[in-house]
């Protein structure tokens, strides 16, 4: 055993008392109310809190945690952070907030400066989280849309990263500050305004809001290290001769470090036991080997050919029966003075290991069961056994792991109390059996596979010191230099369908939301917040999980409720910067059918560079490797009142135009090269009104020719096929003359608007014979082209679309300035000339705009006949069509309020083809909703 110095120790707490005691003293201010101390404004708010708690109404809201009284009140810090639905969420904003006012200059472009950061920062590190956004990442967006003293919302806030960015925004060190203004100087945007942030930070998860609280809430960062230190040392003092191992002297006793567990398998073949390490681990690459022989019949095997060995003992929580897979010890990594050594276990390791079996389990140890039959990973974790939390834990972890929680909540300051448990939670998966042993990783801390859970064949069981002892200087050298106050931040948990905030009281919003089915954060938090004794209501939790019978209609539902609360919160002319990581188009057209019915409007989708991915976007062929950053702004009150006034008449659309175009960013540019606005292209913006004018229930006022028509004449200085208001050319004129060359539109052909967008683009340049297309058209017709869309002929878009010159009259003025341009012998030549007339017969080019209102009435005609074909067509469903035909039948129902006929075709196309058109689904979505409303 470890001795210790009973004298030392009492000074060390004695010193920490007195510590305590200074810190609990002076005057303190707390949504205008003054306390003699922290603990007298603690005491009061958890006495309210308690009262509330106690109330049938305010626990019955959607999205309240499960768990008792005592549990919330434990974790909670009133009224900075409840972990539950926080009953002074609207009073911080009134009294630190800023009532909106319609009259207060504001006006933002959106962010379009791609931030490019890693994950090595220490506060970033300070604790993990399934995902997250760097803080130095947000930062520079809250710089952008806020002014110091601005209160920013997270309502999907995770562990709080936008919560740090918010208070760094007040504190970064002149380093960071003169980096970022040079950075900001180049692009050209003025220099931001330092100061911090207030910040509500919300998340359904009681483990992420305990998190970010603690990101968020002041601590003695020096009392912290002392505490940590002498839990460390209490710990070591009471259990340490588990971790204790003789060294092959046969005298000196070492310190270990880490013990290797091996799963048992059996052989196919004579059925004798296999020691999965020591069979298929090589000694020297120490590299699993793909092909390995059995140790009693020599057959060769590999992974996919063992079977797997179960053992059966009691469940030492329920005395019942309990088979789980075999493992056994296979090698301890150990210290002896600063020499590390390895050996396998001998009879004494074995015996002690047996000792440990024999004791009964922590109190603190928690034997909740999981969720299994709702839960995606429950396939992984219940064939082997494990069904309630205390079966991650072999006996000793179990006892070390126990142990670690009950000294850390045992502190008698209630703040470093949970700082101490935000050190020691972060052990629970390290001393799970999801730790994996990784021997060519320098250290065996925090091994398990990130965002699932994964049971490894190799379980690297680490000590205490090994597991936190490194962790406890990493989180007092990030915390010295991060200054922080109470009144900065409040922390809710709930759902962000149901903020307890007024109307218009938020002045940004920075969100990462969960997106599909990448990650199940309530199933992953299980673990977590089952120590803690409150875990997550996950009916409301916005994923795409098939075992909680949540597809991506009712993510797109839960997603558009959790929007719509953002845009009730936010006010008007204000920003939300959506965060966006999944690469399926269907969430993608989700999320922006989501938020347009919400009432947003999408003016830029630019790159988050987070440098280093996440475990599925490393691995997955299908997944992005870059998020998407999402910037939307709510309109302001004069253009919803304008809209109502007018409903939907043409000056309506222009009214929208005219807003929407002073919200988009004039020019954007990577690594020095302008970029083409995609948001500026007239086919955008037509689609970003059609949304304004559906999510408002008002048919489309003009056709996509009049509005075509009437950009170029309402806005005649269209730049690289981008509109401009007037005041915004001079600025993007400079912008251009600055660059090398002209920002290029990538246009990728996937169905026959697409199709229709990359022959304008290629004629346009470059007027031409079908002999010329042909070849260049049919390159673009890939595997990229959408599976239920019908590949159209080019004959047929050329006719519909575009217009021949078939040598009769003058040689059109589009094609005469190309030839002229392009061959020598032709130029010069007048528009009658025989040569230049023999060389433009049968090119096709674009129609001048007093024609191609004609051609787009002719071909909707086409299109609404086909649509009528398919709405009267025998078979019960679609399996090819052309979207174009559905997009055009969709408009015409919706003006004539025939939303029957929409519901009725959606439903005869397959769901894939209509989640993957955004058009297609806002169309349908909105019908549904009025289906609803007029029943």
């Amino acid at each position: 055993m470890i001795a210790r110095s009973q004298d030392n120790e009492t000074k060390s707490m004695n010193d920490l008392l007195q510590t305590q005691a200074k810190r609990n003293t002076g005057c303190v201010e707390c949504l205008g109310l003054s306390f003699p101390s922290e603990e007298a404004r603690r005491e009061h708010f958890l006495k309210l809190l308690a009262e509330k708690l106690k109330d049938t109404a305010f626990r019955s809201q959607e999205g309240f945690p499960l768990g008792t009284d005592e549990a919330i009140l434990a974790m909670s810090d009133p009224p900075y952070y409840t972990a539950c639905p926080n009953p002074w969420l609207a009073e911080f904003v009134t009294h630190y907030g800023k009532p909106y006012d319609p009259d207060r200059g504001y006006s933002r472009e959106p962010m379009v400066v791609d931030v490019s950061v890693g994950k090595t920062d220490p506060l970033y590190k300070a604790h993990s989280y399934h995902t997250k956004v760097p803080h130095l990442a947000i930062v520079p967006s809250i710089l952008h849309y806020t002014d110091p003293g601005d209160i920013v919302l997270d309502g999907f806030a995770g562990s709080g990263m936008t919560g740090v960015a918010a208070q760094w925004c007040g504190s970064a060190p002149a380093a960071y500050r003169h980096k970022l203004e040079s950075e900001w100087k180049q692009q050209g945007v003025p220099a931001p305004k330092w100061g911090t942030r207030r910040v509500i930070l919300n998340d359904l998860s009681p483990a992420a809001t305990f998190i970010s609280a603690n990101y968020s809430l002041p601590f003695d960062v020096d009392a912290f290290s002392k505490a940590g230190k002498q839990l460390l040392k209490e710990v070591e003092h009471e259990i340490g001769w588990m971790y204790e191992t003789l060294h092959s002297d046969g005298r000196t006793r070492g310190r270990i470090e880490f013990t290797v567990w091996s799963e048992i398998f059996t052989c196919p073949e004579c059925a004798g036991e296999i020691n999965f390490l020591e069979e298929a681990l090589e000694d020297d690459s120490k590299r699993v080997r793909d092909v390995f022989p059995c140790p009693h019949c020599c057959v060769e095997l590999n992974k996919d050919r063992l079977e797997r060995a179960f053992e059966t003992q009691n469940d030492p929580a329920t005395g019942t029966p309990w088979q789980r897979v075999k493992f056994r010890p296979a090698l301890i990594s150990y210290l002896v003075g600063k020499y590390r050594y390895e050996k396998q276990p001998d009879d004494a390791d074995l015996a002690t290991i047996a000792q440990i079996q024999a004791m009964s389990l922590p109190p603190t140890l928690p034997t909740k069961r999981f969720p299994i039959e709702d839960m995606y990973h429950g396939s992984r974790i219940a064939p082997k056994g494990i069904t309630n939390v205390h079966h991650f834990f072999l006996p000793r972890a179990a006892q070390a792991m126990g142990l670690l929680w009950a000294k850390a909540k045992a502190d008698p300051d209630p703040r470093l109390r949970a700082f101490l448990i935000f050190m020691v939670e972060q052990a629970i998966w390290g001393f799970s059996v999801l730790n994996r042993y990784s021997p060519s990783h320098f250290s065996q801390v925090n091994r398990a596979l990130n965002g699932v859970y994964y049971v490894a064949s190799q379980h690297a069981e680490c000590s205490p010191r090994y597991n936190l002892g490194g962790k406890l200087d990493r989180l007092t050298k990030a915390f010295q230099g991060y200054r922080v106050r109470s009144s900065n931040a409040v922390v809710n948990t709930g759902t962000a369908a149901r903020l307890p905030l007024s109307d218009a009281s938020v002045d940004y919003v920075f969100t990462d939301p969960p997106f599909g089915e990448n990650i199940y954060y309530a199933d992953l938090n299980f673990l977590v917040e089952a120590w803690h004794g409150v875990t997550t209501d996950a009916q409301p939790e916005a994923i795409i999980d098939r075992f909680k019978r949540k597809a991506l209609p009712e993510y797109q539902h839960l997603m558009q409720r959790c929007f719509a609360e953002y845009h009730r919160v936010l006010k008007p002319g204000r920003w939300m910067t959506v965060v966006f990581s999944n690469s399926k188009a269907s969430v993608w057209n989700a999320i922006q059918v989501a938020l347009q019915q919400a009432g947003f409007v999408v003016a830029e989708v630019s790159a988050l560079d987070k440098v280093q991915g996440s475990y599925r976007q490393v691995t997955s062929t299908t997944a992005v490797k870059q998020d998407l950053v999402i910037s939307v702004y709510k309109p302001n009150g004069g253009l919803e009142q304008r809209l109502a006034e007018r409903g939907a008449a043409p000056e309506s659309a222009w009214d929208f135009v005219q807003t929407h175009l002073r919200q988009l960013p004039v020019s954007k540019s990577k690594n020095g090269v302008l970029e083409i606005v995609v948001e500026r292209d007239p086919r955008r913006i037509y689609d970003r009104m059609v949304a304004w004018f559906v999510r408002h229930d008002f048919p489309v006022p003009l056709s996509t020719e009049e509005f075509l028509e009437g950009l170029r004449s309402r806005f005649p200085e269209q730049r690289d096929g981008m509109v401009f208001l007037p005041e915004q050319v001079a600025e993007y004129d400079r912008k251009r003359a600055q660059a090398a060359q002209a920002p290029q539109m990538e246009l990728f052909v996937s169905d026959e608007r697409s199709a229709i967008d990359w022959l304008t683009d290629f004629l346009r340049k470059r007027p031409s014979t079908y002999q010329e297309v042909h070849p260049e058209f049919t390159t673009q017709l890939g595997a990229g082209w959408k599976k239920h869309e019908e590949k159209p002929e080019l004959s047929a878009l050329l006719e519909d679309n575009f217009l021949r010159y078939d040598g009769n009259g003058n040689v059109p003025s589009q094609i005469h300035s190309y030839l002229s341009t392009n061959f020598k012998d032709l130029r010069g030549l007048e528009k009658d000339a025989p040569r230049l007339k023999a060389k433009a017969k049968d090119r096709w080019f674009l129609p001048d705009p007093s024609k191609a209102k004609d051609l787009e009435q002719k071909r909707e005609r086409s299109l609404l006949k086909e649509f009528e074909a398919y709405r009267t067509a025998p078979v019960r469903r679609l399996k090819e069509f052309r979207l174009e035909a559905l997009r055009a039948g969709f408009k015409t129902a919706w003006a004539a309020k025939d939303y029957k006929t929409i519901i009725a075709v959606a439903q005869r196309i397959p769901e894939e083809a209509l989640q993957e058109d955004e058009k297609l689904l806002l169309w349908y979505d909105q019908a549904l909703t009025r289906m609803e409303v007029d029943a």
